[in-house]
């Protein structure tokens, strides 16, 4: 076989395309390529917790990407992060494991005719890579709890290792307020508060580079470009239809074609999936036309459909607590951190940029839990600069489910310019309504007797807004991306005009191209989207390598 023929090619080493690679050439029948745009992740940041900071906004690790100013934010524009690295998005974020509710799967196949994707048949593929810490011979897993999780794969999911007085009074708080409490978010539903569970090992970061691709990088049919941009998809006819037969790449000054005698597998995220089908000549008809861009296949739906999760940043001031900002805020501080991480894997240095959490209802007249709480003992104005002088806790909350859509959009022909970004929040009545909802909800907790020794003080949004209008409005300006953009090449039956793909992710109309990450949600899932970008790409591996693959 030439060097540059494969049977598999998979666009993107990001969640998904890390565990496709890692699944796809276990056959050593098979020769696989992965292209990653980014680097190797060797870059120190990547690996310590908290280097979340210093990788988003960081151009060796984050493709930099912006939104337009979005109405919603009271024209704001924010940074949109997305991991340009082996590993990708996991290897930036926040690490927390949320499979989301199962609501969200059943709804999915309900939505695409297929039940493949309900809850029942997706918990195995969730269990199938998870090693979970309470699994281990000395954990604490009940025989029920053992029905849920998995032990022994890839994707090994801890116990955060830091603890923060102020928290134990935010949950107390909530309890106190009519959240229950609970001791697993991943159990199909995910209602309660409680401490989140992260992707870690031992203290450090645990991405997909780590736990897909570093234990099989020596099979010889396994091939890996890093610094490598998919310029666009190549195409074929076959039966009269196009069939992708491989990438253009641009790789070490020269632009070089490899082939796919099997599949070409795009798995460069809810950003760069929908960007390089509609390079590739795969999207709206007229929109490529006007860009110069040869129309392959008219599928309107490409780019649209894009959904993320809001959060909305209530700051209170407390008084008598240890905080991050104290803590970080003084030389003494800086260095007892240090230290301990240094010494114990533990303390600020091992966090997540959120440590507690809850979901509950935005009002008690909805069917289940719609909003998520990232609760942190740290508050700042805006994510990057520098935490607050004063003792505080933040209470960021979020719409799980919110009925705003936007775009990824390209504005022209070549590769290297940015999509524009469009996520459109809070365009809907409903968005807002909720908005205003769970900034009361949060006032709420933090008038619970087990705050009551802090004094909390609302800093943001600030008292005197009350009306829904007015906290609908302040939660434009203080609100951001909590970084889950899902949705642009959407799922769906064969009669689904804004479908990109079908329930078994090949694009409709094209032979030989699949999609396989996160933009293939229908609808977002009610919780962080890591995780469930594994699942997807589980089930996905699965019916690419079966001889007799479902038809939809």
């Amino acid at each position: 076989m030439n060097s540059l023929q494969f049977d598999y090619i998979v666009v993107g080493a990001g969640t998904a395309g890390c565990l496709l690679a890692n699944r796809l050439s276990a056959d050593p029948a098979k020769r696989v390529l992965l292209l990653e745009a980014g680097k190797q992740d060797n870059y120190p940041w990547i690996h310590i917790p908290v280097g979340y900071l210093y990788c988003i906004g960081n151009p060796r690790t984050d493709w930099l990407y912006k939104t337009l100013p979005e109405p919603g934010l009271n024209g704001r524009s924010l940074a949109y992060p997305r991991g340009k690295t082996l590993g990708g998005c996991s290897s930036i974020n926040g690490m927390i494991y949320m499979r989301g509710q199962a609501r969200d799967y059943n709804a999915w196949a309900t939505a695409t005719g297929e039940p493949q994707w309900d809850w029942a048949h997706s918990l195995p593929d969730f269990m199938a890579h998870e090693d979970h810490y309470r699994m281990d011979q000395h954990g604490t897993a009940t025989p029920a709890f053992g029905k849920l999780h998995g032990h022994g794969g890839e994707w090994r999911v801890e116990k955060q290792r830091l603890r923060w007085d102020i928290l134990e009074a935010f949950a107390e708080a909530a309890v106190q307020a009519g959240i229950e409490r609970t001791e697993d978010f991943n159990s199909g539903d995910n209602a309660g508060v409680g401490y989140f569970e992260v992707n870690q090992k031992s203290g450090w970061r645990w991405n997909t580079s780590k736990a897909f691709l570093r234990p099989v990088r020596s099979r010889k049919n396994l091939v890996i470009w890093t610094e490598a941009h998919v310029e666009k998809l190549l195409f074929t006819t076959q039966d009269g239809k196009p069939r992708c037969t491989g990438a253009q790449v641009m790789r070490g000054g020269q632009s070089l074609s490899v082939q796919a005698h099997n599949e070409v597998i795009l798995s460069a995220g809810a950003i760069g999936s929908p960007q390089l089908l509609q390079l590739s000549g795969i999207g709206d008809a007229t929109h490529l036309t006007n860009l110069g861009i040869a129309v392959v296949k008219d599928l309107p739906g490409v780019g649209q459909n894009l959904q993320d999760h809001l959060q909305i940043r209530a700051v209170f001031k407390v008084e008598g607590a240890s905080t991050l900002n104290t803590l970080a805020n003084s030389w003494w501080g800086k260095a007892k951190i240090g230290l301990e991480y240094l010494l114990k894997r533990s303390g600020p240095m091992s966090m997540s940029p959120s440590q507690l959490g809850a979901f509950t209802k935005s009002d008690p007249s909805q069917p289940y839990a719609n909003l998520e709480y990232h609760v942190q003992p740290l508050s700042l104005d805006a994510f990057g600069e520098d935490l607050h002088a004063f003792p505080a806790f933040t209470a960021s909350v979020c719409n799980l489910n919110p009925s705003s859509r936007g775009s990824v959009t390209i504005t022209s022909n070549k590769s290297t310019d940015a999509p524009a970004v469009a996520p459109n929040y809070l365009s809907t009545e409903e968005d807002r309504l909720i908005a205003a909802q769970s900034l009361r909800q949060v006032r709420a907790i933090a008038s619970q007797p087990a705050l009551a020794g802090y004094t909390p003080q609302e800093w943001k949004p600030g008292v005197v807004y009350q009306s829904d209008e007015a906290l609908a409005r302040l939660a434009g300006d203080i609100a951001n991306t909590i970084f889950h953009p899902v949705g642009t090449t959407k799922m769906g039956r064969n009669n689904d005009l804004s479908a990109v793909v079908d329930p078994f992710l090949r694009v409709h109309g094209v032979l030989g191209l699949r999609v396989v990450d996160a933009s293939v949600m229908p609808t977002i899932t009610s919780g962080n989207t890591n995780s469930p970008t594994l699942m997807i790409a589980e089930k996905a591996a699965r019916w690419i390598q079966q001889k007799h693959q479902p038809k939809a």
